[in-house]
């Protein structure tokens, strides 16, 4: 039975005072039913009156969130922590268009008013499954207009899920003709709720249908993505405003526009200058809409500015006039900012002015405008007056932080201070701060430019011991060990980097052993390499291949010209990908039939989806797209990108997925080798602070998921799983979880599990409050075969 409660039951005027005996079927004809009361003359639904908690300002929400600050970036963090400037209150979002539902009593058959009363009260109560069959037990006498009543009932009572699975079914019944007011109105109270999700997809199905979405509809989707924690959706966000501008010309309100411009500047700068073009568009929206712009505004554009790799010092200017127009004086980060975009060109003079007026309004002052001044002399080719100002920034008992170790330890290096390097690295490493890595590579740098390489190895063991290793530091120290012409110790490193996939190899580690070989006369190993990167289709360097050419005509060996090499994953690349699908990453059918992209996609503010990043760049390069493979830095790496159109990637389109819907493959249980399972871990799975490991799997139906569990029963891993909106989760608890760790753990790069742990707070929490499929979501099957 259907549960009594309060959520379960319609309105007064669709209760009935009789009992049902069969929730699964159709009410039974013999049942009579009092006529329902009078509704009012049409049914329309207003948008909640009370604040919901998940979206209650535009803004409100990200004032209020309060991101960790991390040492490194004490003085790199948005100009705008703390401010309410752009605060908005959600209520006053656009309405929705009117959406009228006729009565019940306008129906003429008294037993169609009675089973829609009946649904009304006993849907809202049953799950997914249940639910659908439910409606499927009506198809023969429910109509569009009755399944309308239905979920703008389930609106009414705040039943938002079961408003959208009716709406869901509805489209996929023969006499289904869109209703975009009832579409809107879903959508709305969907995005309210914080359901982004299920609202971006009924604003995709509007669009679809040739319909422009309602304004209400983009401004609450807008503020449902920027609401989503640590700006995860700040992208999905700029795209549907921007949509709201260019398809819908619409104009968004102020608070819209506000809240928008704070989310782009909230994160830190390195990571924030990418958005100064959304930036600039939405100052632009600003300006001809003849909107308020507030100072946050002005600043917050030069602040991007001043941290772009060229300077556009007109514009910066532009804006700093515009500001001064509109009655605005300059504030502290203003001025931090103009000196850092003024340090970056070398610009001594200006930055000192503005140094000046830094003083004269008498606050503290920071100390990133010591690094401005600092990197404006070291740039004009004066480094020890940038020592002068570190040691001045001390007298005026002012701490350094990491930035000023950072950069003044970077200044001696360039500059070829051993002495006074080595002095400041000491007096950074004994102060215990973090983020060490930096000032190690650049003393590494230096004593590799002065053939110091005894320093080198030393430094190299420090870093070893104080920071989790990189491609960067090995790359340093292997061309170190080539240069002295230790060969052996150079294979030995160049093996570790390649067996550890936290590090990699990459273009110029194997460029470098292949000097190393080379210079050795070892042309046997030289060839292997080079084999290796004619398949991975690195870049060889042309003094290189001619010397290698040489040496094999001098080993009287017949010179053949490179074979070009086919393309063909080999098993670690199958398995990998298979591990990556599970986890939820997409395949893409190209226009040329047959042949299909993968997207490979990593969570920014997540350091363990940015270490696989890195390890998935290099493991699948040969594979990626021209503009993917031409990033040396690993740093630099973006965290989205795709390979190049191929048909062997057609094999796995079409095993997990079905109409551009995930699917589990019918045999995806005999492919759960301890590498799949491994790569699934790290992609779509973590370790919660109590020891359980939790895996999350896309797509697939309970069926899929029965087989991927007795699979892992088979090899003695007992699971538990529990199923949340379109992803089902698979829990290792207790021993099973260390049996779980026993065989993955080989295949898990180094130091992963950390991060995977540290990262797991929220979304364990979400894990804990899922259900189990054992009960419902078991009827699954049935209920699909019947839609």
């Amino acid at each position: 039975m259907a549960s009594t409660s309060y959520c379960a039951t319609p309105s007064a005027s669709l209760r009935c005072s009789v009992t049902l005996f069969l929730p699964f079927a159709s009410p039974p004809s013999v049942v009579r039913f009092e006529a329902p009361p009078l509704l009012p003359r049409r049914l329309a639904i207003s948008p909640p009156r009370t604040r919901i908690p998940a979206l209650a300002s535009a803004l409100e929400s990200l004032v209020q969130e309060s991101d960790d600050e991390d040492e490194e970036e004490e003085d790199d963090d948005g100009p705008f922590k703390g401010e309410a400037w752009a605060a908005a209150d959600e209520r006053d979002a656009v309405r929705s268009p009117e959406l009228e539902v006729p009565e019940l009593e306008e129906l003429p058959e008294q037993w169609r008013r009675s089973r829609i009363a009946w649904l009304c009260k006993e849907l809202p109560a049953y799950k997914h499954s249940t639910f659908t069959r439910i409606l499927n037990a009506q198809r023969k006498w429910l109509t569009q207009d009755d399944a309308t009543y239905v979920a703008v009932h389930c609106l009414r009572i705040r039943n938002n899920d079961a408003a959208f699975r009716v709406f869901s079914w509805m489209e996929k019944q023969q006499w289904y003709r869109f209703n975009f007011a009832l579409a809107t109105r879903v959508a709305d109270f969907l995005g309210r709720e914080g359901k982004v999700e299920k609202c971006r997809e009924m604003f995709e199905a509007m669009v679809k249908q040739g319909r422009v979405p309602a304004e209400s509809t983009f401004h609450i989707l807008t503020v449902a993505y920027l609401s989503m924690p640590k700006g995860r959706c700040l992208e999905h966000a700029c795209t549907i405003y921007n949509q709201m501008i260019q398809m819908g010309g619409y104009k968004p309100r102020l608070s819209l526009h506000n809240s928008l411009f704070r989310a782009l500047v909230s994160k830190t700068g390195g990571a924030a200058k990418h958005n100064l073009r959304q930036a600039e568009f939405v100052y632009h929206n600003l300006v001809t809409t003849n909107l308020e712009v507030h100072k946050e505004v002005y600043a917050g554009l030069i602040w991007l500015h001043s941290y772009q790799d060229v300077i556009d010092r007109d514009r910066i200017i532009a804006l700093r006039k515009e500001m001064k127009q509109a009655g605005f004086d300059e504030s502290l980060d203003v001025l931090v900012s103009v000196m850092r975009a003024f340090s970056k060109e070398g610009r001594v003079e200006e930055t000192e002015e503005t140094w000046h007026k830094v003083i004269q309004r008498g606050s503290e002052r920071p100390a990133q405008a010591y690094v401005c001044q600092m990197e404006a002399y070291a740039r004009a080719g004066e480094p020890m007056k940038s020592l002068d100002i570190f040691k001045e920034m001390k007298r005026q008992s002012i701490s350094p932080n990491v930035a000023t170790y950072h950069k003044i330890i970077e200044i001696m290096a360039n500059a070829k201070e051993v002495d006074l390097a080595e002095q400041l690295m000491n007096e950074f490493a004994e102060s215990d701060m973090k983020h060490l890595m930096p000032a190690f590579l650049g003393l590494m740098y230096m004593y590799l430019d002065l053939d110091m390489h005894e320093k080198l190895e030393v430094t190299f063991s420090k870093c070893l011991a104080r920071c989790r290793p990189n491609r960067i530091m090995y790359t340093i120290y292997l061309e170190s060990v080539v240069r002295v012409g230790n060969v052996e110790k150079a294979e030995e490193v160049f093996g570790e980097m390649h067996k550890n996939g936290t590090i990699g190899t990459n273009v110029k580690s194997c460029n470098i052993m292949l000097r190393g070989y080379i210079y050795a006369e070892d042309y046997q190993k030289a060839e292997k390499v080079y084999d290796m990167m004619c398949k991975k289709k690195y870049d060889i360097q042309d003094d290189l291949l001619e010397k290698l050419q040489t040496g094999r005509r001098l080993g009287k060996k017949v010179v053949v010209k490179p074979k070009p090499v086919s393309m063909k994953l080999d098993l670690e690349q199958r398995e990998i990908l298979i591990g990556l699908l599970l986890g939820g990453t997409q395949i893409e059918s190209h226009a040329q039939r047959g042949v299909h992209i993968v997207h490979f996609l990593f969570q920014e503010d997540s350091d363990a989806h940015s270490v696989l990043r890195v390890h998935i760049h290099e493991r699948f390069f040969e594979w990626l797209t021209s503009a993917s493979r031409s990033f040396d830095d690993e740093s630099k790496i973006p965290y989205q990108f795709s390979t190049i159109p191929h048909l062997h990637f057609g094999f796995f389109a079409d095993q997990f997925f079905l109409k551009g819907q995930p699917v589990l493959p019918k045999l995806v249980h005999r492919w759960l080798s301890a590498r799949v399972l491994a790569y699934w871990f790290m992609f779509g799975g973590f370790k919660l602070p109590s020891g359980d490991i939790v895996l999350k799997l896309s797509g697939g139906t309970s069926e899929g998921v029965e087989r991927i569990v007795n699979s892992l029963h088979a090899q003695s891993l007992p699971s538990k799983v529990k199923r949340k909106g379109k992803f089902f989760w698979i829990g290792f608890q207790g021993t099973n979880s260390d049996s779980f760790w026993k065989v993955i753990e080989p295949y898990v790069l180094d130091g992963f599990l950390g991060f995977a742990t540290q990262e797991s707070g929220s979304t364990g929490s979400v894990y804990d409050q899922d259900t189990d499929t054992d009960g419902d979501d078991g009827d699954t099957q049935r209920q699909e075969s019947e839609e």
